[in-house]
């Protein structure tokens, strides 16, 4: 993504540092009357949505997973060139072997989903309304790549419904859940688009769609860079800020100190040894996309090897154990909402839509009030709170003692507790 004390330019944007009124939506989780919005913003209602992937559409991906040659691909040694082989065909065979698509799909359809058309394209997300969270801003909870929606699914239903976890129902938050465009069950915009723009398209998904007039951000990788655009452009309604990765600083902040230029150090380090896929997908994603868009294997190789890299997961004799930090069925289900959507290609048009777009550096100090999650990400290292600090409004810094880059997934309960911590002091 970008550095927080670097001009941008061609070497720094990798991670251094309608007119028609919505019908009420019924569901288990809740009863919410959509406002009515002006004329030619909303094309459509909003709509209830469930997700349902053909049975064709499963079984390509099943035949495409099964014909794979094994046998002819070239074993490098281990992880020393990228993700391992036999690595890779574990998780493959579990895919053909045991996996239940339907499973998965049911787990999050149980979640309340709609989609509405926006100026950029269709915008699917998940909305949970409790008793207990009416009184409060709602938390907008914002996915990176290579993850989604469904990264939040177990931190959501804490931070929903905390009495199901031996917390206090009257803590309960309101959440939004999006799926960034050109992710998931998002629509695919004309063109690559970067963080900015789709701070404004989910900033109108919460005012002027949703109605409401002041909501917390909260992000990790992409979704930091978008939670931090709309602290800092919309600081009236977007009044607090959540984020897990510090990745963005204003126009003229410098490192200052030698723990500050260390860091600098560490992230022109990270991009020489591991930004190689940043530089693509900000340069040739769509080159990329012809050669991932039609492999299953192929896309589940490019975003495993980031989570076993970027997780907080045990190494053994020079190997991540993926597997020892995650479910195999919901790292699987994680890449099927690339693969059964066909948005490999889309998802990784924001690295080029943020370099046009010239969204890697804000243009002057956020205000609002923020908190990091500093988790102990094992490649994109946090920052010396000092260097941030100068750029953001920090009243909350938790040094987290485990969990990775994919925080809500890795550590559920961790991430809950420092969200709820944070948001109930938001008034």
């Amino acid at each position: 993504m970008l550095t927080i004390i670097s001009e941008p330019d061609d070497r720094t944007q990798g991670p251094v540092f309608l007119t028609l009124q919505a019908k009420p939506n019924k569901s288990e989780h809740y009863d919410f009357a959509y406002p009515t919005v002006e004329e030619g913003f909303l094309m459509t209602a909003v709509t209830p949505f469930k997700i349902a992937i053909s049975d064709d559409r499963l079984s390509w991906i099943g035949d495409r997973v099964r014909c794979f040659d094994w046998d002819s691909f070239p074993d490098a040694g281990g992880w020393s060139a990228g993700i391992a082989k036999q690595a890779l065909r574990t998780i493959t065979d579990r895919w053909i072997g045991g996996y239940d698509w339907r499973a998965e799909e049911a787990v999050l359809n149980e979640l309340p989903q709609f989609r509405c058309e926006m100026d950029k394209g269709t915008l699917h997300f998940i909305h949970i309304q409790t008793p207990g969270g009416a009184s409060r801003p709602p938390v907008l909870l914002l996915h990176g790549w290579p993850g989604s929606f469904a990264e939040f699914r177990d931190s959501a239903l804490r931070l929903a419904y905390p009495e199901r976890f031996g917390g206090d129902a009257a803590d309960a938050l309101d959440l939004v859940i999006p799926s960034l465009p050109g992710f998931g069950f998002s629509g695919k915009p004309a063109g690559p688009i970067g963080t900015r723009t789709v701070a404004r398209t989910l900033h109108d998904l919460m005012t002027r769609v949703l109605g409401y007039e002041r909501y917390i951000a909260q992000g990790g990788d992409w979704g930091s860079t978008t939670a931090s655009w709309l602290a800092h452009d919309y600081p009236d309604a977007c009044v607090a800020l959540h984020v897990n990765m510090m990745i963005m600083g204003h126009a003229g902040v410098t490192a200052e100190t030698d723990e500050e230029r260390q860091y600098q150090k560490l992230q022109m380090k990270w991009r020489e040894a591991d930004g190689g896929y940043s530089h693509i997908q900000r340069t040739r994603p769509q080159t990329l996309g012809f050669a991932l868009q039609d492999s299953p294997v192929g896309t589940a190789a490019w975003i495993l090897e980031k989570f076993a890299m970027w997780s907080d997961v045990p190494w053994k004799d020079g190997a991540p154990d993926l597997l020892a930090g995650y479910s195999i069925d919901h790292l699987l289900t994680n890449v099927m909402l690339y693969v059964a959507t066909g948005t490999i290609t889309t998802s990784a048009w924001i690295y080029l839509g943020n370099s046009k777009e010239k969204a890697f550096q804000l243009e002057h100090p956020i205000t609002v009030p923020t908190a990091m999650a500093s988790f102990p990400d094992p490649l994109f290292k946090p920052p010396p709170r000092s260097l941030p600090e100068r750029s953001y409004n920090i009243v909350r810094w938790t040094d987290m003692p485990r969990g990775g880059h994919f925080a809500a997934m890795e550590q559920p309960d961790l991430f809950a507790d420092d969200v709820r911590a944070f948001a109930l002091t938001v008034v």
